[in-house]
């Protein structure tokens, strides 16, 4: 699916305009056109029935356009999802280890398996999530 950026631009040009002719078509300045097609910005709510009716789309079409995530915030997320599920496994394993050794009680055992039951829980929760997007 294509962000409203590469959405606008595709019409934009199979339209054979111009950043600048849609800018003067919209009121905006071709500076604005150029963000709202690098995904920058998106057009002011009150223009978008406008936008739509010069790029000849109804309003749904041109809004069903999937949001662009920035890399950097996606490499974040792909990060923490990581130290959750690397936390639960060292839970997992330090637990283990320390009572083969005979050198924990059941109450940290306790405490260190609801700490990575935690984090797992956080984990599935958000893949959940994101998947319902």
């Amino acid at each position: 699916m294509k962000s409203i950026g590469e959405t606008i631009a595709s019409l934009r040009k199979k339209k054979g305009m111009t950043q600048n002719e849609l800018a003067e078509k919209m009121n905006v300045t071709d500076k604005a056109v150029s963000k709202w097609e690098r995904d920058l910005s998106c057009p002011d709510i009150n223009t978008i029935s406008k936008l739509a009716d010069i790029l000849d789309v109804s309003v749904e079409e041109l809004l069903k356009a999937k949001k662009k995530e920035n890399s950097n915030t996606t490499k974040m997320k792909d990060l923490i999802n990581l130290i959750f599920k690397a936390v639960a496994l060292a839970m997992g394993i330090a637990v283990v280890v320390l009572n083969i050794l005979n050198q924990i009680d059941i109450k940290s055992s306790i405490i260190m398996l609801g700490i990575g039951l935690v984090c797992m829980a956080i984990y599935l929760l958000d893949n959940k999530e994101n998947s319902n997007d």
